[in-house]
């Protein structure tokens, strides 16, 4: 593996997000001074936080998956969740999701195998529920091939692949498995329920991917999220990236918000001095840069050309009355309201440069925080209310250069619409929008394309042949984050940013990480 070559005594981590903060952590437990800058005033990143007239909402991500890889990353500096500040508290979620179907029928996803496959025989039969477990120990495996070897792993070259034993072998038992043949149908050799098949093939989206076009080495995702565990912490993801700078600065770190970097000034391909928006600099041994791929060139790094980027999402945050949504046909913190439309739904959303459109037959992720902790509730004089959250996946800028300053509230109206017609009653009225994301918050933020899932995991922009975390533009200056390796999500979000730090120290093992075992 390659590493930082000269002094690495200094290093400066640019963005306090999951993947800079886990970085850091990895970095002051090896000895070094790390200085962490953010730009908000808070840390997270994408993990966001928007602060109402009366209530905190997560305006990030939602869904936890892998709660180990926060423990590693406390641990590299001595801590766990009981000595945070406060201390973190995860609650694994039972059921992790919620489906709703257009035909009225629900399917709840447990990580529980024996809860799960009881769950698909009530719902689809006994033959379903014996293809479910066959396909739950097919996806573990394909999961077990690529975690240590793919995915918690630095590549300096695509040959890597075939030159490591350890990852040849890995290799040709994702070929075995079939992990290079299409997901989607993949998934329909276990399962013939089309409603079954989604609850394992949707997160493809989270890849910028639809099921039928993306590699069944995707399969591992589905295995996170439907084996391993949906969590959610007390408080909210905030408290995730909270209890991870807590224990960074406790542990001699030093974390600047309200600090805005604009540039690195180099000397001879070295990155000397980390330029802030006041006009000042501060000099460094090295950095670890988050920044997202839309504008990693303002740090003096070439981006990839030809970069494809994932599809976006409008995502509004605000309230509802909790006597409102106590009427609503599902009562979960995380409901998939699937469409009827399926394949045309990726088509649109994930369609080729200037031809995609926003869903016709809307599939919404609704989340309802305040039914895992009730501390979420708010109190007014009109009576309880709930947080609220809904997402719609929509085309990056890039697919659909739509103006969302334009689109965005009309379109929202239309998306509740659609809802209250499927029995929410009361959602277009009483749901107060404080917050409305679209692509055009995205690209404001520097984001590629305007979508917050970076770029999409085609083939060849996966693995070894995703946008490396050692560019070859500075010799001091590593990338972490959801555009380089080993992708999209919080978990290799956290990955990301234990790579960035192996890079300077030249580590190699991993901090207690194993395979996971499966939840239940």
């Amino acid at each position: 593996m390659k590493t930082v070559p000269g002094p690495t005594e200094h290093v400066v981590v640019v963005g306090a997000g999951l993947s800079g903060l886990a970085a850091a952590l990895y970095l002051r437990g090896a000895g070094r001074t790390v200085t962490l800058l953010e730009q908000a005033d808070h840390p997270g990143g994408r993990v966001g936080r928007y602060t109402g007239p009366d209530y905190e909402i997560d305006s990030g991500a939602t869904v936890l998956t892998l709660p180990e890889l926060i423990d590693d990353a406390l641990a590299a500096v001595g801590h766990t969740r009981d000595t945070c500040t406060p201390p973190l508290r995860i609650d694994l979620l039972a059921p992790s999701y919620h489906a709703r179907f257009a035909d009225d029928s629900t399917i709840r996803v447990f990580a529980d195998p024996d809860r799960m496959a009881e769950e698909v025989e009530r719902t689809c039969g006994p033959r379903e529920a014996r293809g479910y477990r066959r396909l739950r120990d097919w996806l573990g495996r394909i999961y077990r091939a690529e975690f240590t070897e793919f995915m918690d792993t630095n590549f300096d070259s695509p040959l890597d692949m075939i030159r490591r034993p350890e990852k040849r072998a890995a290799l040709l038992e994702l070929v075995r498995l079939g992990g290079f043949g299409r997901l989607g149908p993949r998934v329909g050799r276990f399962l013939r329920d089309p409603r079954l098949a989604r609850l394992f093939t949707f997160q493809a989206l989270y890849a910028g991917m639809a099921p039928a076009e993306a590699l069944a080495v995707y399969g591992a995702i589905p295995h996170m999220d439907t084996s391993l565990g949906v969590y959610f912490p007390r408080g909210g993801m905030r408290a995730v990236a909270a209890a991870m700078a807590d224990a960074f600065t406790s542990a001699g770190g030093t974390l600047r918000l309200n600090t805005e970097v604009v540039g690195l000034e180099y000397e001879d391909r070295r990155a000397e001095r980390v330029r802030l928006a006041d006009g000042s600099a501060l000099p460094c041994d090295a950095v670890v840069l988050t920044a997202d791929l839309g504008v990693i060139e303002r740090f003096g790094l070439r981006r990839r050309r030809g970069l494809r980027a994932a599809p976006s999402a409008v995502v509004a945050h605000g309230t509802v009355p909790a006597s409102v949504a106590a009427t609503w046909p599902v009562r979960a913190h995380h409901t998939i309201e699937f469409g009827a439309a399926w394949d045309r739904t990726f088509a649109e959303i994930a369609a080729g440069r200037g031809k995609g459109a926003t869903m016709s037959d809307p599939s919404l992720l609704l989340t309802r925080p305040a039914l895992t902790d009730p501390a979420l509730y708010i109190e007014r004089e009109d009576g309880r209310h709930e947080p609220f959250s809904l997402l719609a996946p929509c085309p990056n800028l890039v697919s659909a250069p739509l103006d969302w300053d334009r689109l965005g509230a009309p379109y929202l109206r239309e998306l509740l619409g659609v809802l209250e017609a499927r029995g929410y009653r009361g959602i277009a009225t009483h749901f107060t929008v404080d917050l409305l994301d679209t692509p055009k918050t995205w690209r404001d933020k520097g984001m590629i394309a305007g979508t917050p899932f970076s770029a999409a995991h085609l083939f060849r922009q996966t693995g070894p042949f995703r946008t490396r975390n050692f560019p070859t533009s500075g010799d001091n200056v590593v990338i972490a984050g959801c555009g380089t390796t080993p992708g999209v999500g919080v978990p290799t979000a956290l990955l990301s940013g234990k790579l960035a730090a192996n890079r300077m120290t030249g580590a190699t093992i991993p901090l207690g990480m194993k395979p996971h075992a499966p939840a239940g």
